[in-house]
């Protein structure tokens, strides 16, 4: 089990929560002529579309002789063959055929997760399905509402899905790690303000009368042609556990009013991130740049993606870096800033969420109990 030291935090992060829903892919990934493969906290999944479109997630291991059935191919409207010896399974993860017999042994069962499609994304619950509850899923609205526009990608990070998480909920990193594009001075020496409750910790920060880094220069002149004033920024963090964080970006004309809610003068991003674990030191960052300016112009879209995607480059080298540094150092343990602050929360409430599973796996837990076993290494 992963203990927090007196800090709060250590260096050895391994846990994920299973009762929880996770992006397994986008939902363009996602289709009915093939079967994409992925591993979610763990399991490896097969996941393809069934009758009219609809989203399956299944264990990506035949019940026969575990080949992997994201090897096999989808056969009619709702059933994945295996590859090795044709099994198949329906999106329910019950065997309609066996070859050589007529008799289907009725143990021939693989397990299917519950799935939905949300947000331009596909989400799986691979913990207790009686509390797969939808209306958890995190909210990313920005992602399909017709007032914001932009795009987004994944990438596979070499680290635990803990440190992505604390790269996030602190960005003073980007005066040292991103000096070219979004990096200031200003930021190691702002102020901000942490805010928490039961699921979600929030982290605000205001620079007043600064210039403009170098990509929200470029988002201003795309509404402001030749601007170059002072402006205030702003970084909200807003995380919801285990592991999705939408960051309320921009920068306004400075003294416009921005701080007390008008942010007329300036540019809005959204910068969504939800996190999956794959392995314990492996996964899958799906991340995208929402904006509220220039709706219809793909150029922009394009430019605004791509300059996240090499912001976001330079990060994934350092939580690499990072990672090979706490394999070699097992037992050491983290120190902490006041800039840490963000990250210990979500560490805490991510270690609320395992010690529940835990209570669940025990003997006095729930009747769901088998559900939750091993949630906590």
């Amino acid at each position: 089990m992963t203990n927090f030291g007196p800090d709060g935090v250590t260096a050895k992060v391994r846990a994920h929560p299973f009762n929880t829903w996770y992006a397994a892919a986008w939902g363009r990934e996602v289709t009915d002529a093939a079967i994409l493969s992925r591993t979610v906290a763990g399991k490896p999944l097969a996941l393809y579309r069934a009758a009219a479109g609809r989203p399956v997630a299944v264990a990506d291991a035949c019940w026969h002789r575990l080949a992997p059935l994201s090897m096999g191919k989808l056969v009619g409207a709702d059933e994945i063959q295996c590859p090795y010896h044709g099994l198949r399974f329906n999106s329910a993860g019950r065997c309609t055929f066996m070859p050589a017999q007529q008799t289907i042994n009725p143990s021939a069962m693989i397990a299917s997760y519950p799935v939905v499609e949300r947000h331009r994304f596909v989400w799986v619950w691979l913990g207790d399905p009686l509390l797969a509850d939808p209306s958890t899923i995190p909210d990313m609205f920005q992602m399909d509402s017709p007032e914001w526009a932009g795009d987004g990608d994944t990438i596979a990070v070499d680290a635990n899905y803990q440190l992505v998480v604390d790269n996030l909920m602190d960005l003073t990193h980007e005066e040292f790690v991103h000096t070219s594009s979004i990096g200031q001075d200003e930021l190691s020496g702002s102020d901000f303000v942490v805010t928490h409750d039961d699921r979600t910790v929030t982290m605000t920060r205001w620079m007043l009368g600064v210039d403009a880094p170098a990509f929200l220069l470029a988002n201003m002149r795309d509404r402001f042609p030749g601007f170059d004033e002072k402006v205030d920024r702003w970084q909200i963090i807003e995380f919801q556990a285990p592991s999705t964080i939408r960051i309320d970006v921009g920068v306004a004309k400075a003294g416009t009013g921005a701080p007390q809610g008008d942010r007329s003068q300036g540019v809005n991003g959204f910068v969504m991130n939800t996190i999956t674990p794959a392995t314990d030191r492996t996964a899958h960052y799906f991340w995208a740049f929402m904006r509220n300016w220039n709706l219809d112009d793909p150029q922009i879209t394009a430019r605004t993606r791509d300059g996240v995607r090499r912001v976001f480059g330079e990060d994934e080298a350092m939580l690499t870096a990072q990672q090979r540094a706490i394999d070699a150092n097992p037992d050491y343990q983290f120190y902490n800033l006041n800039i840490d602050a963000g990250g210990m929360w979500t560490r805490r409430l991510i270690q609320r969420m395992l010690e529940a599973e835990q209570q669940l796996a025990s003997p006095s837990g729930s009747e769901h109990a088998h559900t939750a076993k091993g949630a906590v290494i």
